[in-house]
């Protein structure tokens, strides 16, 4: 079957939900092409064991890496994308970030657009994803004269505790940038009719509630629900792009859905499956046109990808912390440097509570291994849980490409020097404050190899700029060999910051839907 539309958008997550919503009141036939079905709603939403250890909701795809080892990526084929999963941290990138960062590891390079061109679209997306935060409290956000949207989500008392005892030292800890669905009381309890609880199963957990502000329930069920000129298809794998004879336009976009080959078209096509997923897509619709895959004349698709130095650390302690929703609190001091180290570190936040499940799942270090029956469950009441990220570099043999009809990811690392560094700043940090902890990895977070399967910040593989000779995109996002091709998932960042990308992808999403709407 064939059937035309005004507009195709691959992926229902972040970037392909929030342009097709900002589309939707066109009246334009749209149509959204997701290869997942919708996540289930079910008690192992809430399962640590399910959820981290037996990696329920995750691809059922093997990967190759340069080693010639395979491993598992941690991607989530679902409506709404990788954000079903997601922490929902949503950050703006910092104002310095879009121009060129000098590293320990390299250089960061300088964007094209600069934060002005991205700023009053991250007001909208702040809007639209309900952000909850306090503008000014972190001392390296970018300028902005719109408060957040939402008060911030208030810290339980631990938290709270460590707050003032980080900004006794003469740190600036702030409240994280939440995307939730969060009705608060005064004292910082959900309401009786929040649809957030303040649960302890958030961050890398679905949400069981629809609390947690993701592509499905904030774009993708409220746009179906007011505009029947928009269609959304699950269950359909885009197996390739065909384009005319000149290779300038898509003029074909082959789907396999049930078992059986469908073939729609449109006048505009947007691929946002994820910076992985889309240059696989691009990777595999070479035809005698684009003889190294669609939009490749550059051999750039697939290139230059990156997704943070990352590490989950478990600060075990002597005090019990009974804190239930812990992802309130993040640390910007050292972004851009400290006293102790002349290049830039990254971010610490608060990651969800560890719960027994999870600690067991670890791979422990080998001290602990003399005790027999070992306590999770104590082990989980005396600790406390960071997310540390530093920035990735790009690097054009960082890459994603298939090798005899197998998916091959190459990573190595670029700018690892700067989590270590970080490492040991908030071990230090955490003396300093009276509060001596032993540090422990949470690697079945992010995968016990965190380097490859760790795909939750996914971004690069189609960066964008002026010149076709050394990105895939131009400034708009559009393909510079294809006329009517966008892509608007994380594939066009030249660099990545060290903040959580998602809220940038949004912004971009809804700057691109602009562009897409007149042409429209």
């Amino acid at each position: 079957m064939t059937d035309h539309y005004d507009l195709i958008v691959i992926g229902s997550g972040p970037g392909g939900a929030s342009l097709a919503h900002r589309l939707a009141p066109t009246g334009k036939r749209i149509l959204i092409l997701e290869r997942g079905d919708y996540l289930p709603r079910e008690e192992a939403n809430w399962s640590p064991e399910a959820v981290f250890v037996d990696g329920r909701y995750q691809a059922d795809e093997t990967w190759k890496s340069a080693d010639g080892g395979t491993f598992k990526p941690q991607l989530h084929y679902y409506v709404g994308g990788n954000s079903k999963v997601y922490g929902a941290a949503l950050f703006r990138l910092r104002e310095r970030d879009f121009g060129e960062v000098i590293h320990a590891g390299g250089v960061s390079p300088a964007w094209p657009l600069g934060y002005d061109a991205f700023a009053p679209y991250y007001d909208e997306a702040e809007a639209l994803f309900h952000v909850h935060g306090v503008r000014g409290e972190d001392p390296t956000e970018p300028p902005s004269i719109t408060p957040y949207p939402y008060v911030a989500v208030k810290h339980e008392p631990k938290i709270a505790e460590l707050s003032d005892k980080l900004t006794s030292i003469g740190l600036k800890p702030f409240h994280l940038p939440l995307g939730i669905r969060l009705d608060q009381k005064a004292d910082g309890f959900a309401t009786p009719t929040s649809t957030c609880m303040r649960c302890s199963f958030f961050d890398g957990f679905p949400c069981l509630l629809n609390g947690k502000a993701d592509a499905q329930v904030m774009c993708v069920d409220p746009m179906l629900a007011a505009h029947d000129n928009v269609t959304l298809l699950t269950g359909a794998y885009v197996s390739k792009l065909g384009t005319d004879a000149s290779g300038r336009r898509v003029d074909a976009v082959y789907v396999t859905r049930k078992g059986v080959e469908e073939i729609y078209t449109a006048g505009t096509v947007v691929v946002a499956c994820g910076s992985l997923s889309s240059a696989l897509l691009l990777l595999r619709s070479g035809n005698p046109q684009h003889p190294n895959g669609l939009a490749n004349g550059s051999d750039q698709v697939g290139r230059n990808y990156m997704r943070h130095e990352m590490s989950i650390l478990m600060a075990v302690m002597r005090e019990v912390n009974e804190t239930v929703f812990q992802k309130t609190l993040a640390l910007s001091d050292f972004y851009f440097g400290a006293d102790d180290w002349d290049y830039p570190l990254g971010l610490i936040q608060m990651c969800a509570t560890s719960h027994a499940d999870q600690v067991k799942g670890e791979a422990l270090p080998g001290w602990l291994e003399w005790l027999p029956d070992l306590p999770f469950a104590e082990i989980s009441r005396h600790s406390m849980d960071f997310w540390l990220q530093a920035e990735d570099l790009p690097h054009p043999d960082n890459r994603v490409y298939y090798e005899e009809g197998e998916v091959h990811l190459d990573l190595k690392k670029t700018n690892p020097q700067s989590l270590d560094h970080l490492k040991r700043k908030l071990k230090q940090v955490l003396a300093d404050i009276g509060w001596p902890a032993v540090l422990l990895e949470r690697s079945l977070y992010l995968g016990k190899n965190i380097a490859l399967s760790g795909t939750a910040h996914q971004a690069g593989t189609c960066r964008f700029g002026t010149d076709p000779a050394s990105s895939v995109l131009d400034l708009d996002c559009r393909a510079h060999e294809v006329d009517n091709l966008y892509v608007t998932d994380a594939s066009f960042f030249p660099s990545i910051g060290a903040v959580n990308p998602t809220l940038t992808i949004i912004a971009n999403a809804l700057r691109v839907a602009d562009i897409i709407k007149e042409r429209l």
